[in-house]
């Protein structure tokens, strides 16, 4: 296997020796997108499905925005990134759609050996991420790698996870657990909160 192969087959691998020119396009792009002023964010959207596997378009990523190689991350529909959004994409990363990605939150899939002699060899190996549909992930939060958060989540801001989220739930924590689940009260009372939106005479 190559480099590159054992790199997606979650193996043992050296991210020096993969042997193609992924990283110079991505930083190219990426040097774009970050360069361009702020009411220019959304044009610059096509530097990023330049270099990603997937992104709809009608996603928006705030700048400054980071990740290594973005070939493995595909995103779905209606997707919105505040500012500092970074993901360490050596391994898949899938977020679904009505996905919304609070500041600084950060997305890894790079492991490193625990033994210190494999590690300081520069070898790595990677573990997928992926994030369902209808998820709001709070500002500062952490997605280790092997992570799968399941649809109709919040995750709290600030949080570490490094276990799977089921669907349905808040959480949050370091480590991230979760505190309840998403019930049909919460529902009833955000309805009742946008019927009295609706009804604002000053709402255009």
């Amino acid at each position: 296997m190559t480099e590159k192969e054992r790199m997606l087959s979650g193996r043992l691998y050296n991210p020096y020796k993969t042997g193609d020119n992924s990283w110079e396009k991505t930083r190219e792009a990426l040097d774009s997108f970050n360069s361009l002023k702020f009411s220019q964010s959304n044009e610059g959207m096509k530097y990023l499905r330049d270099i990603f596997a997937q992104l709809e378009d009608d996603a928006v990523i705030v700048p400054p925005f980071y990740c290594d190689r973005g070939a493995q991350i595909r995103i779905g529909k209606h997707f919105f990134a505040n500012t500092g959004f970074l993901i360490l994409d050596e391994g898949p990363v899938t977020i679904g759609d009505n996905v919304f990605i609070g500041p600084r939150v950060c997305i890894y899939t790079a492991c490193h050996p625990i033994d210190a002699k494999v590690r300081n060899m520069e070898l790595e190996y990677a573990k997928p991420v992926a994030i369902g549909d209808d998820v709001w992930i709070g500002g500062n939060a952490v997605i280790n790698p092997g992570v799968t958060v399941s649809g109709n989540v919040i995750i709290g801001s600030g949080s570490i996870v490094t276990k799977d989220i089921p669907s349905g739930v808040v959480a949050a924590g370091n480590p991230c657990r979760v505190i309840r689940e998403i019930t049909h009260d919460d529902e009833q009372y955000w309805n009742d909160q946008l019927a009295e939106y609706r009804s604002d005479p000053d709402i255009g």
